[in-house]
């Protein structure tokens, strides 16, 4: 008989287990995770006992110490941080402990990434009734955005979509948390309606939304527009590389749907975008040719390539670039 696969979920779907395994490198997830558990536990019963272990220093024995009945028996949440680094009395301990989870308690194993360990999460992912968060890290423009929309919901709030597309611009380089928390306070700040115009306020001071502006006039065929934003945010100490990284987002999507058919609804679908992605890359696509926007995808990776060593001019490398895509790739 095949061995039963383990139960996999989002942080937000997570529910009290006899094992639940948080794997994966994003912190933002899995405290997150943890936290709700946390709170599910103390909820059906408030004299929850809490106990952390750190994996890394631990002695052989005391997860069983922790674990056996109290007098009162107590409902417990144990919660082991850095299985990822686990001593050698941890991984013998807790394959022995899975194979019988105490009664009433909860153990959440973090692993954020390695082979250390792996003999343990595969005993895990074994056990009946176990559950697996995935904390994966946010790489994609589009995974960004579909995280801060969700973050408004979660919050009660209705954001447009350029104000969202704005804010995760404007954190494009941030951590997830420096995101989340941006969506808050802007909750917090203007109420449940959030525009772009409140958006573009709140950011005014991140190097990404400098960046955005000029990416949004270059995109527009606003040449002269364009140059004059990208030389007021390099005067204003703005790094070029996120400008560069907030173009090359653009351009990217431009791509996808370049030559596409169908509704937006589907080419949605199919590219794994958001309807409202689709239609402004749609509009933004009006003027290019096939073979210029190929030429400058390449020049972006080029530009990178200056700006972080290749040239002694990398002020000159992203006027060129800027310039490029301004044109539409005719000017080059």
């Amino acid at each position: 008989m095949a061995a039963p696969k383990i139960s996999k979920v989002e942080w937000s779907d997570v529910v009290p287990a006899p094992i639940v395994l948080v794997s994966g490198p994003e912190e933002f997830f899995a405290d997150r995770a943890s936290q709700r558990i946390r709170e599910l536990l103390r909820d059906a019963n408030a004299e929850l006992e809490v106990h952390d272990i750190d994996a890394a220093s631990y002695g052989a024995g005391e997860l069983f110490t922790i674990a056996s009945p109290s007098l009162f028996a107590e409902p417990r949440l144990i919660r082991v941080a850095g299985v990822d680094k686990c001593s050698d009395a941890f991984i013998e301990d807790a394959k022995r402990y899975v194979a019988a989870p105490a009664e009433d308690t909860t153990l959440v194993l973090r692993h954020s990434s390695g082979q250390r360990g792996k003999a343990l999460l595969d005993a895990v992912r074994k056990v009946p009734g176990a559950i697996e968060v995935a904390c994966p890290e946010l790489k994609k423009d589009q995974e960004r955005l579909a995280f801060a929309q969700a973050e408004f919901r979660r919050l009660g709030a209705r954001a447009t979509p350029g104000a969202v597309r704005m804010l995760a611009a404007a954190y494009s380089s941030g951590s997830v948390t420096e995101l989340a928390g941006a969506c808050a306070q802007l909750v917090a700040d203007v109420g449940a309606e959030i525009t772009e115009e409140q958006v573009n306020r709140a950011t005014e001071g991140r190097v990404e939304a400098s960046g955005f502006k000029v990416a949004d006039a270059a995109i527009a065929g606003k040449r002269a527009d364009a140059l004059v934003l990208l030389r007021q945010a390099l005067l204003g100490g703005t790094s070029p590389i996120p400008i560069l990284a907030v173009i090359n987002m653009k351009l990217r999507g431009m791509a996808r749907v370049f030559g596409a058919r169908g509704s937006s609804g589907q080419l949605a679908k199919q590219f794994g975008m958001a309807p409202w992605m689709v239609d402004r890359a749609l509009k933004d696509i009006r003027g290019w040719r096939e073979e210029d926007l190929a030429r400058a995808i390449d020049l972006a990776a080029e530009t990178e390539w200056n700006l972080k060593g290749g040239s002694r001019d990398p002020e000159y490398a992203i006027e060129r670039f800027v310039s490029f895509v301004a044109m539409r790739g005719r000017g080059g």
